[in-house]
Order: structure tokens, then sequence, then C-alpha cells
């Protein structure tokens, strides 16, 4: 199947059938048109315009007062792709580099860039033919674009860098003769309309929030699994409650969570106590506002997704070049810092749940095992939870409330959200995890309430989970137990 990148409205949903997949993409013949008809239009302003236009016959940041020549426009761009590429760090994993490779396409395409043809072309083959550039996570400031790290993105188009291809770095020169490819000679302002763009910003993002669209809904699995083994009540998720406080994610948590439970033997059972922990009691309040404000980011990286963000922006219709700030991260870095802060929440009230399983209460024994003392049992699982919610906390801090002054004084405020988009993947990585020890420790905890069941869509996944992670009766390693947890928590079947 194709995907044909065009100016229609591009989802987050269809980005994540194109990524998982495998689609490939192809320029529509609007895009195609829209494209040429942005080149032809810059070239002839170029040679007629009577004053600089920043970035296309001028320096670069604070250099922008110094004109070239015509002659030396095209070194110019080469230049800046090379000298700009000063990346450090991890590298970026490949499927988000993929990504990036997919959102820098879709930005060119609109036709208010100035891109050839031939250069979006190549990164549509990159993406089709799964040639990733090597990628470096630090390195931007998430203003003039992410300048460094789409550098790296760009590098490849010029024979130069390096590319993960058919599981192997190599030297891109060595690739594009391997493939028949000429390296591009970069014409006016396209070097600076392939690293002035937010596309290691939006990729990033993107990657997070379909991870956590997902987490979200096990989330709730699993805290349903939880609360039935805890021998919860669930009158704090009768609808009554959620419609005199109508926030939309609290109403969909305390439903989620009456059809999770639906037929449970264990929910119905009379209770002898009159209120559970926050942890369980305030799920919908909790887990609620975290998909309210996935909504919220989605609709935001959605309009991102969908726009050019370069600069400056060409506008043949209107005859005009306008330097702006299109580049400036800022519209994405808070949102993206606001879900750090929502998912760690998640994470955070995991870790409690788990906490109350092992503690001892309401018939469970303590750390989940028959014979504790001799046996640690699910001690130690609930330290790691702990442990992986306090790095949450410090990484939450928001990068964008910080800002360093840099080319001369020139970008006198950059959004940093090069750093949200990277700590937020940690973060959402990091709350899998804690997810995956909180089923490691519900379905232990499920056992000891037999012969009561619990629903059938618990029961279900109760079923599944044990196929790969077995019931506890002695101490034993449990490092693979919990990345086998992990593992079933990405399976597609749940998704």
């Amino acid at each position: 199947m194709t995907h044909y990148i065009s100016s229609t409205r591009l989802s987050l949903e269809r980005l994540k059938e194109i990524i998982e997949n495998r689609e490939k993409i192809a320029l529509s013949h609007g895009a195609t048109d829209d494209i040429i008809k942005c080149r032809k239009f810059l070239d002839r302003k170029t040679e007629d315009i009577d004053r600089p236009l920043y970035g296309i016959t001028t320096g670069f940041g604070s250099l922008y007062n110094v004109t070239i020549p015509q002659e030396g426009l095209s070194q110019l761009q080469h230049n800046l792709v090379m000298s700009h590429a000063c990346g450090a760090g991890e590298t970026v994993r490949p499927e988000i580099v993929k990504i990036m490779l997919f959102l820098k396409a879709q930005s060119l395409s609109y036709g208010h860039s100035g891109a050839q043809l031939i250069t979006v072309q190549r990164l549509i083959d990159m993406f089709n033919n799964d040639i990733l550039p090597v990628v470096y996570q630090q390195g931007s400031l998430g203003a003039s674009g992410d300048l460094a790290p789409l550098a790296h993105l760009s590098l490849p188009l010029i024979g130069m860098g390096e590319v993960l291809y058919k599981g192997r770095v190599r030297q891109a020169a060595d690739v594009w003769k391997e493939l028949g490819w000429e390296p591009i000679t970069l014409q006016s302002k396209e070097g600076l309309a392939l690293l002035n763009g937010t596309q290691f910003m939006s990729a990033h993002a993107v990657w997070a929030l379909l991870k956590s669209i997902r987490l979200s809904k096990w989330a709730d699995r699993i805290g349903a699994m939880s609360l039935d083994a805890y021998d919860g009540r669930i009158e704090p998720f009768l609808p009554l409650t959620h419609m005199i406080r109508p926030h939309r994610g609290q109403i969909t948590t305390g439903k989620r969570f009456m059809e999770i439970l639906e037929g449970s033997e264990l929910i119905g059972r009379p209770k002898e106590h009159v209120q559970d922990p926050y942890s369980f009691r305030c799920i919908p309040q909790v887990h609620g506002a975290v998909k309210d404000n996935i909504m919220y980011v989605e609709s935001v990286i959605e309009n991102e997704i969908n726009s050019a963000t370069d600069n400056p922006n060409i506008f043949p219709d209107d005859d005009m070049v306008i330097s702006a700030g299109n580049f400036h991260g800022e519209p994405i870095a808070i949102p993206m810092d606001a879900l750090s802060i929502a998912m760690s929440e998640l994470a955070s009230i995991s870790e409690r749940r788990t906490y109350q399983l092992i503690h001892g209460l309401r018939g469970l024994p303590k750390y989940l095992v028959a014979n504790p003392g001799l046996n640690s049992g699910f001690m130690i699982p609930q330290y790691t939870a702990a442990s992986i919610v306090s790095q949450n906390k410090g990484l939450c801090w928001p990068a964008s409330c910080d800002s360093i002054p840099s080319s001369q004084g020139q970008e006198d405020h950059v959004s940093m959200g090069s750093n949200s988009a990277t700590k937020l993947v940690r973060i959402v990585d990091n709350v899998e995890r804690v997810l995956a020890i909180e089923l490691f420790n519900a379905a232990q905890a499920l056992e000891f309430r037999r012969p009561a069941k619990s629903s059938p869509v618990i029961e279900r996944i109760f079923k599944d989970y044990r196929k790969v992670v077995p019931f506890i009766d002695n101490d034993t390693y449990m490092h693979p137990l919990i990345e086998k947890s992990i593992e079933f928590i990405r399976q597609e079947q749940y998704i």
C-alpha cells in the first residue's frame, strides 16, 4: 500500500498506520506541482529582487547582514548542512529517525520551502528503503529549527554522514554508490529548508504520543486487575460521581473500568472495608487527567505535523518571501513537558497500587508469597518501580522553562523543546516498565483469590499472561520475568 503525501490533513492515527504497516510513501500530483512551482518562483525571485533575502542570499543567524554572491549560493547551503552537523550523545532510535524522514518530506511538500523536487524525493526514497541517517540526541535548542539533528538527517542527501542500512551503520557515500544514487547539489535556500524545522521534536512527540495512548489503555486494564486482586470497591467508578465533575477523561475512565470488570465475582462480592486507598479510589480522576492531557497534546502535534516549519517561508501566489519564526519549538515544547508530567503520574499511581498489593492487607500474604521470610517474594520489584518513578520526577522538570541565548544574541530566546522531546521518550519508556511491574504483581495477587474469578476481560488477559510469566511459588530470578511482562504489554492483539 502507498500513502500519497498531499495537503490533506494527516492524522496521528493515519501516521501510525503508515509506520506500523510499513507502507511506502510518494508525492501526490498536487504536492509535486506545489514543490516545482515554489522552486521556480524562488529562482526567479533570487535573480530579480533588489534586496537581500535571509538565508537565501545572506549568511545565517547573526550573519544575516553578510550578502553572498550568486555563484556562492549553492556552496552556502552545502556548507550549512556540513557545519551544523554537530550532534552529540546517544543516537536517536531508528523508528524515530524514520518518522523524522517522513515529517521532513511532508513539511517540504507544501510548496512554501523552496526545496527541489529531487531533494524531497530522495528523502522519500530513504524512507521507503529503510535507509536511516545516524542522528544524535543532543545538539538542538529547539528554536531555529532542530539544526544539529536535522543536519545529520540531511548529510546523506549530499553524500556525507552515516546511515543505518540493512542492520549495519555505513557511510552514506558507499550506500549511494551501491544504489547508483548521486549526491544532491543543493540550490539556494535548500539547506535552510532542511535544517530549519521541528521534525526532530515532532518525531519524538509522535512516537511518545502513540506509546502513551497504548499505555493509557494498559493502565486501565492493569489497574482493574489490581483493583480486583486487592478486593477493591466498584463505587468510585459509577457514573453518578462523574456526572457531577464531568471531565471527559474521568468519565471515560469510569466507564472503561465498569466495562472491564463487568461479570467479575470478586468486584461484586460484599466488602468489609468502607473505602479504598487513593491509588485505587481516585483512578478515574488520575487516569482521566492523563487521558485529557493526551488528547490535548495529540491535537497540538497533529497541527505541527501538518505545518511548514522552516524559515523563511515562500508564498508564490502572494509574491512574498517572509522571514519569521515557524521553526520555534515553543508551541510543542510546553505540551511535551505537560505530557511528561501526565505520563509520570500514570507510573506514580501504578507504583502505589503495587505497594498496596505486597503490603499484606485484605487477605493477601506479605510480598505475595505463601512463605515470606524464607522468600522475599515480590519485595524488590516494588523497589524497582519506586526507583523508576523517582527518576521520572527528576526528568519532569520542564525543559521549556529554560532559554540560553545563541548566535551572538540573534537567537535570544529558545524553546529547548528538543530536551523536552528526548526526556519525554525516556519517561514514556519508564512508564511502560512500571506498568509491567504492576501487572507482574497483580497477576500474582489474583491467584490468591482463587477459586473466585475476575471478569472475562481480566481472566483473558490473565490467561494469556500466564503463558509467558508463571506464578511464583518460591524466590526466583525475576529480571527476565519483568522483561517478559514488558514485552507482553507491547503485543499487537491488545493495542
